[in-house]
């Protein structure tokens, strides 16, 4: 009983320090527009139990000590200082303060160091940068959830308009509840409510127009108080850089970011590996590519750069869409007409030569294809590459956790040791993909690596889009993981 009593008075003690830690939190984001993460986990607007579950993992995954207690004491410090607007991962801090706390005199201290580079100094971007959504389907609605339900202090990306064909009332009011409720990624975590007089939703405080337009060129956005907007395209209609280019004679338009691969000489872009190839005064269209592009290079970066890649096949097993029949019905495409909650259907991915584009020196390497199945969401990508450089299942299992905790992939690759994950279990992530480590195989040789990468295609996706877009924006806040 004495232990039962023990076990349960410590687990009190946590959820009140996780409660603590939660305003905390929510201070430094509305008040200093500094953002904390668990590696890489978002904890804006979660509860105690999500809080505490995130540091028990973040201890499977860094297997030292990861407590609440120094999460809290950490945040504090970080909250009675003059740092810079930033998003922050806690989890390194607070590793890095069990490690080091000896060697500072308090956690001030220790916060004033490690943060040195962001103390008193000025936001690293002083803008704002209106948004517009062009289309509002399964990506469009995620990204207004994120871009609404992250605006923070409104400093940064703020949603200012949604563009659709129709904006009646009764328009509005299915698009509402669409954006209210999901079936996959659940209830919307705010608060969003018709209004009709104004052809807008109130979203937490903010008012998100609804324009009507069957031409991108019609639009007048500066009749709506909205300048210099990022138009975000997520229809896929407009794919090349002639018919993108019509967003721009719209009046208030600025530049382009399209939700889905670019062709011709549009710029594909995987937030995290080739950003930096964009010259922002000069390009005005740009492609955050597919979503299995998005999730598999990342993966082929880390290979690239630790055994180099001699040849290789990728097989995405991609969760149906809505380019799909529920039931058997004609479509203009091979197989897709079958009914996708019924089937497995082969059908074509240009991920392989996409990969390319971000990762030059994979060039006429790789190969594709992919496997539409009867899940709504989250994919999973097989990645079969012959390698340089002969190695093992655990050294490449230690690229991939390095790479998940320094670098500049570790908003792309979340690491997972679970022997236990299944599809369901990425829904709601926000990196790139999921590195399935007890998976990894290779072959006796060494030359033959096999990994598996998980991916929500549709919140994954969207928050690589909005990273993209802070980018393009130039509205990054200062990083420290």
């Amino acid at each position: 009983m004495e232990n039962f009593n023990t076990s349960l008075k410590s687990w009190i003690d946590n959820e009140k320090a996780a409660t603590e830690f939660i305003n905390v939190v929510s201070k430094l984001w509305f008040d200093k527009s500094i953002e904390l993460i668990l590696l890489r986990s978002v904890l804006v607007n979660r509860g105690s139990g999500k809080i505490l579950n995130k540091h028990i993992r973040a201890e499977t995954i860094l297997m030292k000590p990861v407590r609440v207690q120094d999460s809290l004491l950490i945040a504090n410090a970080i909250l009675e200082e003059n740092i810079a607007p930033a998003r922050i991962d806690i989890g390194r801090l607070n590793s890095e303060w069990t490690d080091q706390k000896a060697n500072y005199p308090s956690v001030n201290a220790f916060v004033l160091d490690k943060l040195q580079a962001f103390v008193n100094a000025p936001p690293r971007s002083d803008k704002t940068q209106d948004v517009v959504l062009y289309g509002f389907g399964r990506i469009g609605r995620l990204l207004a959830r994120e871009l609404t339900q992250f605006a923070g202090n409104g400093t940064h990306l703020r949603l200012r308009a949604i563009v659709t064909r129709s904006n009646s009332d009764e328009d509005i009011k299915k698009r509402v509840s669409l954006f209210r409720k999901d079936s996959v990624h659940g209830n919307y975590n705010g608060v969003a409510n018709e209004d009709f007089v104004n052809k807008a939703m109130m979203v937490n405080g903010q008012i998100i127009k609804f324009l009507a337009a069957s031409n991108p060129e019609d639009l007048d956005y500066e009749a709506e108080g909205i300048y210099n907007a990022l138009i975000i395209d997520n229809t896929g209609v407009y794919r090349d850089r002639e018919s993108l280019s019509r967003h721009l004679k719209a009046k208030g338009a600025a530049k382009v970011l399209l939700t889905a691969p670019g062709k011709g000489d549009i710029p594909n872009i995987v937030y995290g590996v080739n950003q930096a190839s964009l010259d922002l005064d000069k390009e005005v269209i740009f492609s955050a590519a597919s979503c299995t592009t998005n999730a598999i290079v990342p993966g082929l970066e880390v290979l690239e750069n630790e055994l180099g890649i001699v040849k290789g096949h990728i097989e995405t097993i991609h969760a149906y869409t809505n380019d799909q029949n529920l039931l058997d019905n004609y479509h203009k495409k091979s197989r897709r007409g079958r009914s996708a909650p019924l089937n497995m259907v082969i059908t074509e991915t240009g991920a392989g030569s996409a990969a390319a584009k971000a990762i030059p020196s994979l060039k006429g390497k790789l190969t594709s294809n992919a496997v539409r199945v009867p899940v709504p969401n989250v994919s999973l990508a097989i990645l079969t590459i012959e390698v340089d450089k002969p190695t093992t299942a655990e050294a490449v299992n230690e690229f991939f956790l390095s790479a998940t905790l320094k670098g500049k992939l570790i908003e792309q690759i979340r690491y997972s040791n679970s022997t236990e994950f299944v599809s369901s279990d990425g829904i709601g992530d926000s990196c790139a993909c999921i590195f399935d480590s007890p998976a990894t195989k290779v072959s006796d040789d060494g030359r033959s690596v096999i990994l598996y990468l998980w991916y929500d295609n549709e919140f994954g996706y969207t928050s690589q889009v909005v990273r993209l877009a802070r980018h393009i924006g130039k509205v990054k806040s200062y990083r420290y993981y």
